[in-house]
Order: C-alpha cells, then sequence, then structure tokens
C-alpha cells in the first residue's frame, strides 16, 4: 500500500510519523511545501519519493493519503486527492467552512471512498473504556489552557472541536438541544460553556482558555458509578463509595495512550479491507454542524 503524508508541521512530526513510519507493510510518499523540511525528514525516515506539491503525486498511484497542512488547505487539497481516486485521513476539522466540510463529504461518498476525520480521542483508551460503563446520566469534559484567548472560529474548530466531539461519543445518543455560555473580550473568545441534552444525559462541555493550568478531564457518571479520567492518563473509578486507580503501565507508548496509534492503524485498515471506519464521515460531520451552530450563537451575541 501507497501512503501519502501530506503536511510535515508539529502535530504530524509529533503524532504520526513516529509510529506510521515504523509500519513495515506501506510505502510512505511524503509532500510539503518546506523543501528543507522534506529532504530533512526523507533522509531522517529513509523516504525515497518526496514531493513539493499535490499535484505531483496525484498520478503516482497512491492508495491513500495523511493530510495533516494548515486548516484553510484542507479543502482544496481532499477535494483533489478524492476527485483522484484516493482514500482520505485529514485532521480535524475538515475546513473552516461548514460548507466545504458537506461538500468534500458529498464528494467523498460520490467518489465511493474514505474521507476518515482525526478525532484521536475516541481511539484513547482510557475514553474507549468509559463506553463499557451503562449509558451515563452527566458527563463533564473539560479542557484548560494556561493564557491563549484567540478569536471564536479557530479555538472552536481547531480546538473545542476535541471537546464536543468527545462529549458526543461518550453520550451516544442523538443531542436534543444545547445551551451556550461564553465570555469574548476585545474579539477574543476566553471560555466557553456548553450544556448538552439527550433524552437519558446532560453534559457539560467546557474550555478556559485563561486558566492556570493545562488539563484535560472527563467526568463521567452513570447509574451507581463515577469514572474521572485525567489528561487521558489516569482513570478512577468510584463504587459503592470505594476508589480504584487504573493506570497505563510503563512501557505503554505516549501515542498509543493518546489514540494516535489506534486512529492510524484503523484508517489503514479500512483501506486495506475497502469499509467504512468506525468513525463514519456522517458522525464527524455531525460534530462538524454543532460546532457552525455554537459559532452562529455566539457571532449573534447568544
Amino acid at each position: 500500500m501507497r501512503i501519502a503524508i501530506i503536511g510535515l508541521g508539529n502535530i504530524c512530526t509529533k503524532a504520526y510519523l513516529p509510529y506510521i513510519t515504523s509500519k513495515e507493510d506501506i510505502e510512505l510518499v511524503f509532500c510539503t511545501r518546506n523543501k528543507e523540511k522534506l529532504d530533512k525528514l526523507a533522509k531522517k525516515y529513509r523516504i525515497n519519493e518526496a514531493y513539493t506539491n499535490v499535484d505531483e503525486l496525484l498520478d503516482k498511484d497512491i492508495d491513500a493519503a495523511f493530510v495533516h497542512s494548515s486548516t484553510e488547505s484542507h479543502f482544496s487539497i481532499i477535494e483533489k486527492l478524492l476527485k483522484a481516486g484516493i482514500n482520505v485521513y485529514v485532521d480535524k476539522p475538515i475546513s473552516y467552512s461548514y460548507e466545504e466540510s458537506v461538500r468534500a463529504y458529498n464528494l467523498a461518498k460520490e467518489k465511493n471512498k474514505i474521507l476518515m476525520v482525526g478525532f484521536n480521542r475516541r481511539f484513547a483508551p482510557m475514553y474507549k473504556n468509559l463506553i463499557e460503563q451503562d449509558i451515563p446520566t452527566t458527563i463533564k469534559v473539560e479542557k484548560n489552557r494556561v493564557f491563549s484567548p484567540k478569536e471564536a472560529k479557530i479555538i472552536i474548530l481547531d480546538d473545542f472541536i476535541h471537546v464536543l466531539d468527545t462529549t458526543r461519543f461518550l453520550l451516544r445518543d442523538k443531542i436534543e438541544d444545547f445551551e451556550l455560555n461564553f465570555l469574548m473580550k476585545d474579539n477574543l473568545l476566553y471560555n466557553i460553556v456548553v450544556t448538552l441534552k439527550t433524552n437519558n444525559s446532560t453534559a457539560i462541555a467546557m474550555m478556559n482558555r485563561d486558566s492556570g493550568y493545562n488539563e484535560e478531564n472527563v467526568e463521567y457518571i452513570s447509574s451507581g458509578t463515577k469514572v474521572i479520567v485525567e489528561n487521558l492518563m489516569t482513570s478512577k473509578i468510584y463504587k459503592n463509595n470505594k476508589k480504584e486507580i487504573k493506570e497505563f503501565n510503563d512501557w505503554d507508548r505516549i501515542l498509543y495512550r493518546r489514540g494516535f496509534e489506534p486512529i492510524i492503524d484503523e484508517f489503514i485498515n479500512s483501506v486495506k479491507e475497502n469499509r467504512e471506519p468506525s468513525i463514519s464521515l456522517e458522525d464527524a460531520l455531525e460534530t462538524h454542524r454543532l460546532c457552525e451552530a455554537i459559532l452562529d450563537r455566539i457571532t449573534k451575541g447568544n
């Protein structure tokens, strides 16, 4: 199988290349506009085929591509790849434009090709274990960052989208409605709290970009059980007023713990087996739709 890696920035080099280059049953092709970085990484990982332009690899018998380029470039690259009959994995979001995300969805369906979105937290073992619990009555998913307010669109679609998708994944039910609270100062988003409701559950998805600590935590409560997952690494399970702590083994790799290794395998295996990935495109698009609805309310002042 021939796989193209398009865009060789920080996320790609830290979260994807260390694992994907270790796999022996694939042939990799690198592509990035930065010639110096391209040459350096091709040499490091002994990649024989490398290009500075996506157009150059469209007729090179590529089976699938990982797209790690800037969000602004996602749609144009996805469109070219799908039209060339190449299966696509793309970092979230598909696009800053919901309309473009829908167009990418329609094109993937038309070409009968895979378009998978990189929601790695769905594959993080500590989060996946929560699905083994009963349907939740309440959930709180929070991701906070030390002083880093930004434009609302950037925060919602580049970062908070993970919080929303994780919440939807854990709820396992259709969201009937949501309530929104947020703080904007000088056109920058400082914090956001979204309350989501289903027929059986209530969930809070929140992010504070003016916190004193970088953290990501989940509190999951079902009948008779409470589980707290801290920074994807530790689970504290409370039952009958007793606490059990579950942690990874020392030799479990960070990329496995954070869900990157399993999601890479899922995409590659989906292409090999010609099947839909476990994250359906429809489900991924629903998270994008929810982001768009939230942005619309923020723009209108809620």
